[in-house]
Protein backbone atom coordinates (compact mmCIF):
# COMPACT_ATOMS: atom_id res chain seq x y z
CA UNK A 1 0.00 0.00 0.00
CA UNK A 2 1.33 3.60 -1.44
CA UNK A 3 0.25 5.48 1.77
CA UNK A 4 -0.58 3.93 5.08
CA UNK A 5 -4.34 3.91 5.54
CA UNK A 6 -4.88 3.67 2.22
CA UNK A 7 -5.54 1.27 -0.55
CA UNK A 8 -4.92 2.00 -3.96
CA UNK A 9 -8.00 0.74 -6.76
CA UNK A 10 -6.55 -2.69 -7.51
CA UNK A 11 -5.98 -3.62 -3.57
CA UNK A 12 -9.72 -2.43 -3.22
CA UNK A 13 -10.94 -4.64 -5.91
CA UNK A 14 -8.82 -7.36 -4.33
CA UNK A 15 -10.59 -7.13 -1.11
CA UNK A 16 -13.90 -6.75 -1.64
CA UNK A 17 -13.57 -9.32 -4.41
CA UNK A 18 -15.30 -7.11 -7.12
CA UNK A 19 -13.61 -5.84 -10.51
CA UNK A 20 -12.24 -2.31 -10.67
CA UNK A 21 -15.24 -1.33 -12.44
CA UNK A 22 -17.54 -1.85 -9.42
CA UNK A 23 -15.13 -0.47 -7.36
CA UNK A 24 -15.46 2.84 -9.73
CA UNK A 25 -19.12 2.12 -9.45
CA UNK A 26 -19.08 2.49 -5.72
CA UNK A 27 -16.77 5.53 -5.72
CA UNK A 28 -19.41 7.52 -7.80
CA UNK A 29 -22.42 6.21 -5.87
CA UNK A 30 -20.67 7.29 -3.20
CA UNK A 31 -20.55 4.05 -1.12
CA UNK A 32 -16.62 4.44 -1.05
CA UNK A 33 -14.89 8.13 -1.01
CA UNK A 34 -11.89 8.25 -3.02
CA UNK A 35 -8.83 10.89 -2.54
CA UNK A 36 -6.01 12.09 -4.46
CA UNK A 37 -2.69 12.34 -2.93
CA UNK A 38 -0.26 14.73 -5.25
CA UNK A 39 2.02 12.76 -7.16
CA UNK A 40 -0.10 10.08 -7.39
CA UNK A 41 -1.64 8.80 -9.99
CA UNK A 42 -5.16 7.02 -9.75
CA UNK A 43 -7.68 7.31 -6.36
CA UNK A 44 -7.32 5.96 -2.95
CA UNK A 45 -9.38 4.46 -0.60
CA UNK A 46 -9.67 4.93 3.51
CA UNK A 47 -9.04 1.11 4.36
CA UNK A 48 -10.95 1.82 7.33
CA UNK A 49 -13.90 2.75 5.28
CA UNK A 50 -13.15 -0.66 2.71
CA UNK A 51 -12.97 -3.06 5.92
CA UNK A 52 -16.34 -1.65 7.01
CA UNK A 53 -17.75 -2.28 3.50
CA UNK A 54 -16.23 -5.47 3.40
CA UNK A 55 -17.45 -6.46 6.86
CA UNK A 56 -20.92 -6.23 5.96
CA UNK A 57 -21.05 -10.19 5.48
CA UNK A 58 -22.37 -10.32 1.89
CA UNK A 59 -21.38 -9.65 -1.71
CA UNK A 60 -22.08 -6.68 -3.31
CA UNK A 61 -25.02 -6.51 -4.52
CA UNK A 62 -26.86 -5.59 -8.02
CA UNK A 63 -28.39 -2.56 -7.85
CA UNK A 64 -25.16 -1.15 -5.69
CA UNK A 65 -23.36 -2.66 -9.21
CA UNK A 66 -25.33 -0.66 -11.58
CA UNK A 67 -23.08 2.20 -13.42
CA UNK A 68 -24.90 5.21 -14.34
CA UNK A 69 -23.59 7.97 -16.48
CA UNK A 70 -25.33 10.50 -15.75
CA UNK A 71 -24.73 11.51 -12.40
CA UNK A 72 -21.26 10.88 -9.78
CA UNK A 73 -20.12 12.50 -6.99
CA UNK A 74 -16.29 13.57 -6.20
CA UNK A 75 -15.09 15.62 -3.46
CA UNK A 76 -17.94 16.77 -2.44
CA UNK A 77 -19.16 17.86 -5.90
CA UNK A 78 -22.22 17.06 -7.65
CA UNK A 79 -22.03 16.32 -11.14
CA UNK A 80 -24.65 15.38 -14.31
CA UNK A 81 -22.50 13.97 -16.64
CA UNK A 82 -19.51 16.35 -17.07
CA UNK A 83 -20.93 19.48 -15.84
CA UNK A 84 -20.70 20.33 -11.81
CA UNK A 85 -24.77 20.83 -10.92
CA UNK A 86 -24.17 24.22 -9.30
CA UNK A 87 -22.49 25.62 -12.39
CA UNK A 88 -26.13 25.08 -14.29
CA UNK A 89 -27.82 26.98 -11.74
CA UNK A 90 -28.75 30.53 -13.11
CA UNK A 91 -27.63 29.37 -16.38
CA UNK A 92 -29.53 26.52 -17.65
CA UNK A 93 -33.54 25.64 -16.76
CA UNK A 94 -34.56 22.73 -15.64
CA UNK A 95 -36.23 22.03 -19.24
CA UNK A 96 -32.33 22.64 -20.43
CA UNK A 97 -31.19 19.92 -17.65
CA UNK A 98 -33.27 17.52 -18.52
CA UNK A 99 -32.60 17.16 -21.85
CA UNK A 100 -28.80 17.30 -20.90
CA UNK A 101 -29.60 14.06 -18.93
CA UNK A 102 -32.04 12.49 -21.26
CA UNK A 103 -29.79 12.98 -24.42
CA UNK A 104 -25.98 14.43 -23.50
CA UNK A 105 -26.48 17.50 -25.18
CA UNK A 106 -26.76 20.73 -22.73
CA UNK A 107 -28.46 23.49 -25.15
CA UNK A 108 -31.38 25.96 -24.72
CA UNK A 109 -34.86 24.09 -24.60
CA UNK A 110 -38.26 25.60 -24.40
CA UNK A 111 -40.99 25.19 -21.80
CA UNK A 112 -42.45 22.08 -20.89
CA UNK A 113 -45.63 21.87 -23.02
CA UNK A 114 -48.94 23.12 -21.43
CA UNK A 115 -51.95 20.81 -22.42
CA UNK A 116 -55.11 22.70 -21.27
CA UNK A 117 -57.13 19.19 -21.93
CA UNK A 118 -54.88 17.13 -19.72
CA UNK A 119 -54.29 19.47 -16.86
CA UNK A 120 -58.51 19.50 -17.00
CA UNK A 121 -58.49 16.00 -16.85
CA UNK A 122 -56.20 15.59 -13.94
CA UNK A 123 -57.80 18.02 -12.11
CA UNK A 124 -61.41 16.47 -12.71
CA UNK A 125 -59.41 13.40 -11.07
CA UNK A 126 -57.35 15.63 -8.25
CA UNK A 127 -61.11 17.21 -7.64
CA UNK A 128 -61.91 14.16 -5.24
CA UNK A 129 -59.05 14.13 -2.95
CA UNK A 130 -59.67 15.79 0.61
CA UNK A 131 -58.64 18.86 1.18
CA UNK A 132 -55.58 17.55 3.56
CA UNK A 133 -54.29 15.78 0.61
CA UNK A 134 -50.36 16.93 0.27
CA UNK A 135 -49.48 18.56 -3.17
CA UNK A 136 -47.71 15.04 -3.70
CA UNK A 137 -51.12 13.04 -3.44
CA UNK A 138 -52.14 14.95 -6.18
CA UNK A 139 -48.82 14.58 -8.12
CA UNK A 140 -49.29 10.82 -7.68
CA UNK A 141 -52.83 11.12 -8.71
CA UNK A 142 -51.96 12.88 -11.91
CA UNK A 143 -49.49 10.67 -13.16
CA UNK A 144 -51.87 7.52 -12.46
CA UNK A 145 -54.48 9.59 -14.76
CA UNK A 146 -51.97 11.10 -17.37
CA UNK A 147 -50.70 7.28 -17.87
CA UNK A 148 -54.31 5.37 -18.23
CA UNK A 149 -55.10 8.73 -20.93
CA UNK A 150 -51.94 7.74 -23.10
CA UNK A 151 -52.75 5.11 -25.14
CA UNK A 152 -49.09 4.92 -26.77
CA UNK A 153 -47.57 5.45 -22.84
CA UNK A 154 -45.90 1.49 -24.07
CA UNK A 155 -43.72 2.86 -27.01
CA UNK A 156 -40.57 3.10 -24.95
CA UNK A 157 -38.05 3.90 -27.75
CA UNK A 158 -36.22 7.13 -26.66
CA UNK A 159 -37.83 9.57 -29.58
CA UNK A 160 -41.56 8.69 -27.58
CA UNK A 161 -40.14 8.73 -24.04
CA UNK A 162 -38.87 12.52 -24.10
CA UNK A 163 -41.56 14.07 -25.06
CA UNK A 164 -43.99 12.14 -23.17
CA UNK A 165 -42.23 13.11 -20.12
CA UNK A 166 -41.92 16.58 -21.14
CA UNK A 167 -45.79 16.74 -21.04
CA UNK A 168 -45.90 14.73 -17.67
CA UNK A 169 -44.24 17.21 -15.95
CA UNK A 170 -45.88 20.18 -17.79
CA UNK A 171 -49.12 19.07 -16.85
CA UNK A 172 -47.84 18.04 -13.29
CA UNK A 173 -46.86 21.85 -12.42
CA UNK A 174 -49.77 22.90 -14.37
CA UNK A 175 -52.61 20.82 -12.27
CA UNK A 176 -51.51 21.14 -9.11
CA UNK A 177 -54.32 23.06 -6.85
CA UNK A 178 -53.00 27.26 -6.69
CA UNK A 179 -52.59 29.84 -9.72
CA UNK A 180 -51.78 29.98 -12.84
CA UNK A 181 -48.72 30.90 -14.73
CA UNK A 182 -46.77 30.27 -17.65
CA UNK A 183 -42.48 30.93 -18.12
CA UNK A 184 -40.32 28.56 -16.67
CA UNK A 185 -41.52 25.85 -15.15
CA UNK A 186 -40.39 27.75 -11.50
CA UNK A 187 -42.57 30.30 -12.74
CA UNK A 188 -45.59 27.82 -13.12
CA UNK A 189 -44.99 26.26 -9.57
CA UNK A 190 -44.61 29.37 -7.64
CA UNK A 191 -48.79 30.49 -7.68
CA UNK A 192 -49.01 26.34 -6.34
CA UNK A 193 -46.61 26.84 -3.05
CA UNK A 194 -47.15 30.68 -2.31
CA UNK A 195 -48.68 33.70 -2.51
CA UNK A 196 -45.94 35.67 -2.06
CA UNK A 197 -44.50 38.13 -4.47
CA UNK A 198 -43.02 35.43 -7.47
CA UNK A 199 -39.31 35.35 -7.37
CA UNK A 200 -39.21 32.45 -9.90
CA UNK A 201 -35.60 32.34 -10.17
CA UNK A 202 -34.95 30.48 -6.68
CA UNK A 203 -37.22 27.83 -7.34
CA UNK A 204 -35.94 27.51 -10.80
CA UNK A 205 -32.46 26.85 -9.13
CA UNK A 206 -33.70 24.22 -6.74
CA UNK A 207 -35.47 22.09 -9.39
CA UNK A 208 -31.83 22.05 -11.55
CA UNK A 209 -30.04 20.84 -8.12
CA UNK A 210 -32.66 18.77 -7.54
CA UNK A 211 -33.39 17.28 -11.01
CA UNK A 212 -30.95 13.93 -10.05
CA UNK A 213 -29.01 12.64 -7.51
CA UNK A 214 -27.39 9.16 -8.33
CA UNK A 215 -29.12 6.27 -7.30
CA UNK A 216 -31.15 7.19 -4.25
CA UNK A 217 -34.08 4.92 -3.16
CA UNK A 218 -36.53 6.26 -5.36
CA UNK A 219 -34.60 6.30 -8.47
CA UNK A 220 -33.51 2.76 -7.61
CA UNK A 221 -37.33 2.20 -7.27
CA UNK A 222 -37.78 3.40 -10.87
CA UNK A 223 -34.85 1.54 -12.59
CA UNK A 224 -36.59 -1.95 -10.86
CA UNK A 225 -39.59 -0.66 -12.64
CA UNK A 226 -37.79 0.09 -16.26
CA UNK A 227 -36.17 -3.25 -16.04
CA UNK A 228 -39.63 -4.84 -16.09
CA UNK A 229 -39.77 -2.30 -19.02
CA UNK A 230 -42.33 -0.47 -17.37
CA UNK A 231 -43.66 2.98 -19.15
CA UNK A 232 -42.20 5.69 -18.08
CA UNK A 233 -45.73 6.78 -16.09
CA UNK A 234 -45.61 3.04 -14.41
CA UNK A 235 -41.61 4.45 -14.13
CA UNK A 236 -42.63 7.99 -12.43
CA UNK A 237 -45.15 6.01 -10.14
CA UNK A 238 -42.43 3.44 -8.56
CA UNK A 239 -40.27 6.50 -8.09
CA UNK A 240 -43.25 8.88 -6.56
CA UNK A 241 -43.99 5.73 -4.04
CA UNK A 242 -40.32 5.07 -2.84
CA UNK A 243 -40.23 9.01 -2.44
CA UNK A 244 -43.02 9.40 -0.28
CA UNK A 245 -41.26 8.47 3.11
CA UNK A 246 -39.38 10.65 5.37
CA UNK A 247 -36.04 9.59 5.29
CA UNK A 248 -36.17 10.79 1.49
CA UNK A 249 -38.72 13.09 0.12
CA UNK A 250 -40.30 14.12 3.55
CA UNK A 251 -37.17 15.08 4.68
CA UNK A 252 -38.02 18.74 3.55
CA UNK A 253 -40.93 18.43 5.78
CA UNK A 254 -38.97 18.17 9.07
CA UNK A 255 -36.37 20.17 8.48
CA UNK A 256 -39.64 22.65 7.85
CA UNK A 257 -40.87 21.48 11.28
CA UNK A 258 -37.49 22.19 12.87
CA UNK A 259 -36.71 24.85 11.86
CA UNK A 260 -40.28 26.18 12.57
CA UNK A 261 -39.57 25.10 16.43
CA UNK A 262 -36.14 27.01 16.37
CA UNK A 263 -37.66 30.14 15.50
CA UNK A 264 -38.77 30.25 19.05
CA UNK A 265 -35.74 28.64 20.85
CA UNK A 266 -32.86 27.93 18.64
CA UNK A 267 -30.78 26.27 21.51
CA UNK A 268 -33.72 23.97 22.84
CA UNK A 269 -34.67 22.77 19.62
CA UNK A 270 -31.75 21.80 18.87
CA UNK A 271 -31.71 19.99 22.25
CA UNK A 272 -34.93 18.32 22.06
CA UNK A 273 -33.95 17.15 18.58
CA UNK A 274 -30.81 15.36 19.86
CA UNK A 275 -32.47 13.96 22.52
CA UNK A 276 -35.58 12.52 20.70
CA UNK A 277 -34.75 11.89 17.22
CA UNK A 278 -30.87 11.35 17.83
CA UNK A 279 -30.56 13.71 14.79
CA UNK A 280 -30.85 17.42 13.18
CA UNK A 281 -33.51 17.51 10.30
CA UNK A 282 -31.51 18.65 7.34
CA UNK A 283 -28.27 18.13 8.24
CA UNK A 284 -25.44 15.51 7.54
CA UNK A 285 -25.77 13.28 4.89
CA UNK A 286 -24.81 9.75 3.66
CA UNK A 287 -22.64 11.09 0.96
CA UNK A 288 -21.12 14.05 1.06
CA UNK A 289 -18.63 14.30 4.16
CA UNK A 290 -18.28 18.04 4.78
CA UNK A 291 -20.82 19.71 2.82
CA UNK A 292 -23.82 19.47 0.43
CA UNK A 293 -23.32 21.57 -2.53
CA UNK A 294 -26.35 22.10 -3.55
CA UNK A 295 -27.53 23.60 0.07
CA UNK A 296 -24.83 25.82 -0.30
CA UNK A 297 -25.80 27.22 -4.11
CA UNK A 298 -29.56 27.05 -3.06
CA UNK A 299 -29.35 29.06 0.57
CA UNK A 300 -26.86 31.45 -1.52
CA UNK A 301 -29.51 33.09 -3.17
CA UNK A 302 -32.07 33.07 -0.29
CA UNK A 303 -32.68 36.15 1.72
CA UNK A 304 -30.55 36.34 5.07
CA UNK A 305 -32.77 33.99 7.49
CA UNK A 306 -31.35 34.97 11.23
CA UNK A 307 -32.76 31.63 12.30
CA UNK A 308 -31.02 29.57 9.98
CA UNK A 309 -27.82 31.68 10.90
CA UNK A 310 -28.65 30.93 14.53
CA UNK A 311 -28.79 27.14 13.75
CA UNK A 312 -25.37 26.82 11.78
CA UNK A 313 -24.19 28.80 14.26
CA UNK A 314 -25.00 26.38 17.51
CA UNK A 315 -23.69 23.31 14.92
CA UNK A 316 -20.21 25.28 13.76
CA UNK A 317 -18.45 23.02 15.79
CA UNK A 318 -19.88 20.29 13.95
CA UNK A 319 -17.58 18.87 11.26
CA UNK A 320 -20.48 16.25 10.39
CA UNK A 321 -23.56 18.57 10.69
CA UNK A 322 -23.26 20.86 7.58
CA UNK A 323 -26.56 21.99 6.34
CA UNK A 324 -28.22 19.23 3.63
CA UNK A 325 -30.38 20.39 0.40
CA UNK A 326 -33.06 19.35 2.71
CA UNK A 327 -32.89 21.86 5.56
CA UNK A 328 -32.53 24.29 2.18
CA UNK A 329 -35.71 23.61 0.93
CA UNK A 330 -36.94 24.23 4.53
CA UNK A 331 -34.99 28.02 4.41
CA UNK A 332 -37.08 28.40 1.35
CA UNK A 333 -40.34 27.71 2.25
CA UNK A 334 -39.66 29.85 5.06
CA UNK A 335 -38.75 32.59 3.77
CA UNK A 336 -41.32 32.80 1.23
CA UNK A 337 -44.35 31.54 3.60
CA UNK A 338 -44.73 28.33 1.28
CA UNK A 339 -47.10 24.95 1.85
CA UNK A 340 -45.50 23.28 4.35
CA UNK A 341 -45.65 20.70 2.12
CA UNK A 342 -44.02 22.71 -0.66
CA UNK A 343 -40.66 21.09 -0.22
CA UNK A 344 -41.91 17.55 -1.07
CA UNK A 345 -43.03 18.75 -4.09
CA UNK A 346 -40.16 20.38 -5.49
CA UNK A 347 -38.77 17.59 -5.14
CA UNK A 348 -41.02 15.23 -7.00
CA UNK A 349 -41.25 17.30 -10.22
CA UNK A 350 -37.81 18.09 -10.48
CA UNK A 351 -36.73 14.55 -9.98
CA UNK A 352 -39.48 13.18 -12.35
CA UNK A 353 -36.51 14.51 -14.86
CA UNK A 354 -34.08 12.46 -13.15
CA UNK A 355 -36.47 9.20 -12.95
CA UNK A 356 -37.10 9.76 -16.77
CA UNK A 357 -33.34 9.60 -17.74
CA UNK A 358 -32.67 6.87 -15.26
CA UNK A 359 -35.40 4.46 -17.10
CA UNK A 360 -33.90 5.90 -21.02
CA UNK A 361 -30.73 4.43 -19.49
CA UNK A 362 -32.54 1.12 -18.14
CA UNK A 363 -34.26 0.39 -21.19
CA UNK A 364 -30.94 -0.16 -22.74
CA UNK A 365 -29.71 -2.70 -20.34
CA UNK A 366 -30.91 -6.42 -20.12
CA UNK A 367 -34.60 -6.75 -18.79
CA UNK A 368 -34.87 -7.90 -15.15
CA UNK A 369 -32.06 -7.86 -14.43
CA UNK A 370 -32.59 -6.97 -10.84
CA UNK A 371 -33.72 -10.29 -9.92
CA UNK A 372 -31.76 -11.41 -6.79
CA UNK A 373 -32.19 -14.87 -5.45
CA UNK A 374 -33.55 -15.55 -2.13
CA UNK A 375 -35.16 -17.80 0.26
CA UNK A 376 -38.34 -18.13 -0.09
CA UNK A 377 -40.11 -21.46 1.03
CA UNK A 378 -41.46 -21.86 -2.61
CA UNK A 379 -41.70 -21.24 -6.62
CA UNK A 380 -41.82 -17.23 -7.40
CA UNK A 381 -42.60 -16.23 -10.45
Amino acid sequence: MGDEGYLTTAEVAQRLGVKAETVYAYASRGVLTSVKRPGRRGSLFAAEEVDRLAGRGREPGVVEGIRTRLTRFADDELFFRDRRAVDLVGQSSLESVAHFLWTGELAGRPAFPASPELTGLVRSATGALQATARLTDHLRVAVAVLGAADPLRFDLAPDAVRPAAERLIGVLADALPGGTASGTLGERLWPKLTSRRPDPEILDAALVLLADHGLAVSTVAARVAASARANVYAVVSAGLGALDGQYHGGASTLAYRFLAEAREDPVNALSERLRTAGGIPGFGHRIYRRRDPRADALLALLPDNPVVDLVLDQLSGRADLFPNIDLALAAMMHSFEMRPDAGEAVFAVARTAGWTAHALEEYGEPGLRFRVLGSTGGTAT
